[in-house]
């Protein structure tokens, strides 16, 4: 609508008190505490120190209390906030440092900043005296560290750098003093020990004069009690939060052990004993560490302890801080700040940096801090300072006392009510002191009255509006320093009707829905919608993939909004809350969302009675979800089930009023766990959560083995094997076998009682009954319930025995040097048939005991002896055998390998190619007296990154050889032999092409006759 009120579309009238655009300083950074190092090459020093405030703030610093004074120093520069120090010096510049900002609403002081300088000087240039101690004797080495500063790192060289000395049980360097301490010192001690001291500022390093350690000539030290050399400080102060290092470390012979223990309490399990327990560490240190810890000194000869007391102090921490107050004059000012530490922090006041004290209307306790009838003189910046000897803290505050004439700064406002409710027009100027408020319409003077009653804060409320309550209405407000008037215009528009429908809706897990919002409202509002579940807002980018806002088309007198609800859960279910807003009224209504889903999970199952066979549930209905359950499904799990497995149940089905059923079928002795799922129209729910394990009773044993079967063993055994019953269905304790058998055609049973539940086996042994006799066998159960099934009877033979008699005609010859081919024929056929056999070797000149055994693959009948040693004589055995055992062996027979083949290659390698043929020759090999007689020769050629080989074998010096393809071809020549091949030749590698026609001898090349016509270059390389 065109109104000019439009900008001001409020509810009720908002004005009053606004925040000053014009403040005193806040700091945004205080300077921090500083370690300069003097090695440095700028030797220039910054401290940080940055405020906000308006109008903007300036900056002053103090040193120690002192201002500094940049015009009489001009080592002194400021930058904003920032002071600069050239040429530090620790002389003059060492101490505390606090920057003042202020403008004209006041001053405040930062924290105290510590400026320290980083330094380390040198060793004395004196040499030191060497010290000389009995071997045996304990010993202190100074370190004398030079002047430095923050603290240093100390270890010490042995005889030259880089040789450190090692810390161990026996030698200690003290991070406190710097000493070297040798508890016991041995020859190995003797030598040159350097103090090397490191700044860990500057990483500044300087070393010691040497210190010579010898040992005395007049003797051993003997032994002695412990003495403690170093220890901690009888009183120790720490920091909470930091690492506490407590040393503790003595000398004596033998080496004394150190251990720790805190007096009337334990040591934190945070802390951590290092150098041979020489030293406790403690990290993170906390106030329950405090206390007496002692460390002890022990050997042989005795002992020694140290306590200390350790105390954890704490910095001040702010409980409660002060905070800027605006106040009219008259009024009571009331501050408080609190702070804990350890030990407990004190607190004073300032103002504008300077101390403030009781006096007058001015009453400060502790952290409490008064000013009666405040006036316009106590306006400016105060600080509460709590701090105890460790450190100290600043909470500031801006106090502004008021005194301005009545201001307005809305004017004139709108107020829109609805037609039958009750409005509300608001007065609040800004005015110090507080003014006095009129309220006047059309010129004439409101009377409260039932209907229009002056609220204690000065609001206007009209009961019941109306049209006729339309108009102007003026607040004046007046004080001793002016008066200023506001002008509020009521309108009164027709009640806004929000429906929601539908109001009350039922859909299925799922499925998706669209409820709609409509408003009926005053056309000249503007309208706005707001969704909510169960009380909360809807928020729509979290949760897009459910909800959808979508917004219609705004009608004459009524607008519309929709929610779509897609792919319904069970969560989605409850209260859907509508709110549409305008400048006059809010309404708010709800609808109703029922899921019909699947059953929610039945309650706590429980095991009413149990039995070998069954069990008795009873459980609680869950939430059916809007949707009658129809049925309950009863699931166990054992140690013996693949997961959760549905049970048979009485009765069945289980139907959905029932709450108790009995699962049956179930095996006896064996624990189960149980739980319910229940069913309806739409699925089926989660189920319920299990139940406490519980096992049924026991039973007789109701199965029986299975795969009974048999065989094997050794002559007159007969053994009997099955497959072992699992536990689950060994129904009770003292679970076991019978097994039964005789001799088949005869009729008593003979019974053996086998008690191990996880057996497979039973041998029986009875001399009197021959091989392969055949028995009647069955397996049976028990338990201490008593006996259980037998399995089928089955047909078992007893077994066959070891093999009986040796292989027949074993005959052996040697094929080469290395390899005698041994054959032989079976034994007889009958009792104790081998199932392989076993062939022993050994040369004549060993004993049969350290001779070489193989056996056959399965059951072959020969078999190759390799890896001989040629021009041997052999002595071999065979024997056969199967399970049972082996057999007898023949008579040892006897063969020698022969010869060993020539050691010497062929040499003198010759060739000549031409196109894919190579004519290749080579002196003959000539055997020597202890080698095979040569009787032919074999090449091989193989052709580079292919598979092709080929092997041609020749009684002569020389052969002709095919190349299939062009390519480069490796050649190499061995000799033949009855010992087997010679050693190979030096290898030649051809690099052909077509048309080629060489000669060549090892290590040459040569060309063609120019008599001949050639196509190409043949280049061949000889590779030995």
């Amino acid at each position: 609508m065109g109104s000019p009120w439009k900008p001001f579309l409020i509810l009720s009238v908002i004005s009053g008190l606004s925040e000053s655009l014009e403040f005193g300083p806040v700091f945004i950074q205080e300077p921090d505490d500083i370690i300069f190092s003097l090695g440095s090459g700028e030797r220039k020093v910054m401290l940080h120190c940055e405020a906000r405030g308006n109008p903007p703030p300036t900056y002053s610093w103090y040193i120690n209390g002192t201002r500094v004074d940049s015009d009489t120093d001009y080592r002194y520069s400021f930058i904003d906030g920032d002071l600069i120090i050239t040429n530090a010096s620790e002389i003059t510049d060492f101490g505390k440092y606090q920057c003042k900002s202020e403008n004209s609403f006041g001053s405040i002081l930062s924290r105290d900043a510590l400026l320290q300088f980083a330094y380390l000087g040198a060793f004395s240039t004196k040499s030191r005296g060497a010290v000389s101690v009995r071997e045996g004797q304990g010993v202190v080495l100074m370190c004398s560290p030079p002047p430095h500063s923050p603290e240093i790192i100390y270890s010490w060289v042995f005889n030259e750098f880089p040789s450190f000395v090692a810390e161990d049980s026996r030698r200690f360097i003290s991070q406190d003093t710097g000493n070297l301490y040798i508890s016991k010192v041995q020859p190995s001690d003797v030598g040159s020990y350097i103090c090397l001291v490191k700044n860990p500022v500057t990483n500044a390093r300087v070393l010691s004069p040497p210190t010579p350690l010898t040992l005395k000539t007049d003797g051993v030290m003997g032994e002695y009690e412990p003495k403690i050399e170093v220890h901690f400080p009888s009183s120790v102060l720490a920091a909470k939060g930091v690492t506490v290092r407590l040393e503790c470390f003595a000398l004596g012979n033998p080496v004394p052990t150190i251990t720790w223990r805190k007096i009337n309490g334990n040591i934190p399990k945070r802390a951590r004993l290092r150098k041979s327990q020489a030293v406790l560490e403690i990290p993170n240190i906390q106030q329950d560490d405090s206390g007496v810890y002692e460390c002890k000194a022990e050997n042989p000869r005795g002992g020694t302890a140290f306590k200390g007391h350790l105390q954890v102090y704490t910095l001040p921490q702010w409980v409660r801080m002060i905070n800027d107050t605006q106040m009219d004059s008259g009024e009571k000012l009331q501050w408080e700040c609190k702070a804990i530490s350890r030990p407990r922090p004190t607190y004073r006041w300032l103002r504008n940096g300077l101390p403030l004290a009781s006096q007058g209307r001015v009453e400060i306790m502790n952290g409490e801090l008064s000013i009666h009838k405040v006036q316009q003189t106590d306006s400016g910046m105060y600080q509460c300072v709590a701090e105890n000897k460790y450190g100290a803290i600043y909470s500031n505050a801006e106090l502004k006392i008021l005194a301005s004439a009545p201001v307005f700064f809305h004017n004139p406002v709108r107020v829109i009510a609805t037609l039958g409710k009750d409005a509300f027009l608001e007065c609040k100027p800004r005015a110090s002191p507080k003014p006095r408020i009129t309220w006047k319409r059309e010129d004439r003077r409101i009377q409260p009255n039932k209907r229009i009653i002056l609220l204690r804060n000065n609001t206007l409320k009209i009961v019941n509006s109306s049209r006729a309550d339309e108009g102007n209405y003026v607040c004046r407000a007046e004080n001793q320093l002016g008066s200023a008037e506001l002008t509020a215009v009521l309108w009164v528009k027709e009640a806004m009707r929000v429906v929601l429908s539908p109001s009350k809706v039922e859909v299925t897990v799922g499925e998706s829905v669209v409820l709609s919002c409509k408003a009926t409202h005053d056309t000249s509002l503007d309208v706005a919608f707001q969704w909510f579940f169960n009380q909360k807002p809807i928020i729509f980018q979290q949760d897009g993939n459910h909800f959808e806002y979508i917004q219609t088309v705004r009608a004459k007198q009524s607008s519309t909004v929709d929610l779509m609800i897609r792919s319904i859960l069970l969560r989605h279910a409850g209260k859907y809350g509508c709110r549409a807003q305008t400048s006059a009224d809010s309404v708010f209504t709800e609808a109703e969302l029922l899921v019909r889903g699947p059953p929610g999970p039945p309650g706590v199952v429980i095991v009413e009675e149990i039995t070998d066979h069954t069990a008795t549930l009873s459980w609680t209905r869950g939430l059916d979800n809007h949707s009658p359950i129809s049925t309950y499904n009863l699931q166990a799990r054992s140690p013996f089930s693949l997961g959760w497995q549905t049970v048979k149940t009485d009765p069945d089905p289980v139907t959905g009023d029932m709450e108790s059923a009995m699962a049956v079928e179930l095996n006896p002795w064996v624990e189960y766990e149980f739980r319910v799922v229940a069913s309806n129209a739409i699925g089926t729910g989660d189920p319920s959560a299990p139940s406490r394990r519980v096992r049924t009773k026991e039973a007789v044993p109701s199965v029986a083995p299975s795969n009974v079967s048999g065989g094997d063993g050794r002559r007159h055994e007969l053994v009997i094997s099955w497959e072992p019953v699992s536990e689950e269905f060994q129904n009770g304790e003292g679970f076991g076998y019978i097994v039964a058998f005789r001799a088949n055609g005869t009729r008593g049973w003979k019974e053996k009682m086998v008690t191990s539940a996880d057996s497979t086996t039973y041998k029986y042994r009875d001399e009197t009954f021959p091989p392969l006799t055949p028995f009647e066998v069955k397996v049976g159960v028990y338990n201490n319930k008593g006996d259980g099934p037998f399995s089928q009877v089955v047909i078992i033979h007893s077994a066959e025995g070891e093999p009986r008699e040796p292989p027949s005609d074993v005959k052996a010859y040697s094929i080469s040097s290395s390899e005698i081919r041994v054959a032989w024929k079976p034994p007889s056929p009958g009792p104790g048939k081998p199932k392989g056999y076993e062939v022993q070797f050994w040369k004549e000149t060993e004993q049969e005991e350290s001779g070489k055994k193989q056996r056959t693959v399965k059951n072959e009948t020969f078999m190759i002896l390799t890896g001989l040693d040629g021009n041997s004589q052999y002595l071999i055995t065979v024997k056969g055998f199967n399970n049972i055992g082996q057999g007898p062996a023949c008579a040892a027979i006897e063969a020698r390998t022969k010869k060993y083949p020539p050691v010497q290659p062929p040499v003198n390698l010759a060739w000549i190619q031409e196109g894919n043929n190579v004519s290749l020759s080579w002196e003959p090999v000539k055997a020597k007296e202890n080698e095979s007689d040569v009787i032919g020769y074999m090449v091989l050629v193989k052709q580079e990154g292919r598979g092709y080989n080929q092997v041609t074998r020749t009684i002569n010096p020389s052969t002709v050889l095919s190349l299939p393809e062009g390519g480069t071809y490796i050649i190499e020549v061995r000799s033949l032999s009855e010992g087997g091949e010679g050693a190979a030749s030096a290898q030649i590698r051809l690099v052909t092409s077509s048309g080629v026609r060489a000669k060549s001898r090892q290590c040459s090349v040569h060309r063609t006759p120019p008599s001949l016509t050639w196509t190409a270059l043949l280049l061949v390389l000889l590779v030995p």
